[in-house]
């Protein structure tokens, strides 16, 4: 069976960033013929998003090439990661209730060669767990903060770090907070200059832009 998959070997070159696969929405049967094809090209790594544990399981199952794979972030790699390069980035947390997009977003960044450290759990109900790491957080080249509820981690951030912040708002909280849309609103309504913001549990798209502007600090074109 053929996947009708086509797979874009120049965005690497283009963008400074390869192909990813999303997973959502693809059936298992499509998903086992597209990582059959990218098995048969080891030295093209690819990434894997947005594939549950189950999912996973399944395919391992039908006898599919087996993927280096995180059931925390819902993350596969095949082919290894990229070579090391230059840069450093923080994936912050407000709780560990946000890891599962967090971790999506740290294992785009080690795929891409990019040294990353994960600071979880150090939102503004107890900022003083902040406040302890915010000097480590300062030596590192870019932050990416994954909130939930109101949200207020994002703006505090903006305002204690001159690095660039890319705002993450994560599904997570009661009622109103309504699958992450409040904590959307709160980080596109931030006093912190500068704030940019993804979509929601958009772990993939915070460490992408971030490997964008890490390309354009090591002075690399598309």
């Amino acid at each position: 069976m053929t996947s009708g998959f086509v797979h874009d070997e120049e965005r690497l070159t283009r963008l400074g960033m390869p192909e990813a696969i999303f997973c959502e929405g693809k059936d298992v049967i499509a998903l086992k013929a597209i990582v059959t094809e990218l098995a048969a090209k080891p030295n093209a790594p690819v990434l894997f998003t947005r594939l549950p544990p189950d999912r996973y399981d399944h395919l391992q199952t039908l006898g599919c090439p087996a993927l280096d794979y995180d059931p925390q972030g819902w993350t596969g790699t095949l082919n290894g990661n990229l070579p090391a390069r230059a840069g450093s980035v923080a994936v912050v947390t407000a709780g560990t209730s946000d890891l599962r997009v967090a971790l999506e977003a740290v294992r785009t960044l080690e795929f891409s060669g990019l040294a990353t450290e994960l600071i979880a759990d150090v939102g503004v109900a107890g900022i003083h767990r902040l406040l302890a790491r915010i000097d480590h957080i300062r030596s590192l080249d870019i932050v990416i903060v994954v909130a939930g509820w109101d949200a207020a981690l994002a703006s505090v951030m903006g305002g204690l770090t001159g690095q660039p912040v890319i705002a993450v708002p994560s599904s997570t909280g009661y009622g109103v907070a309504a699958g992450g849309t409040s904590a959307l609103h709160s980080m596109l309504t931030s006093c912190g200059q500068g704030v940019l913001v993804t979509n929601i549990d958009n772990g993939f798209g915070a460490a992408c832009g971030a490997i964008r502007m890490l390309n354009m600090m090591a002075g690399k074109t598309a």
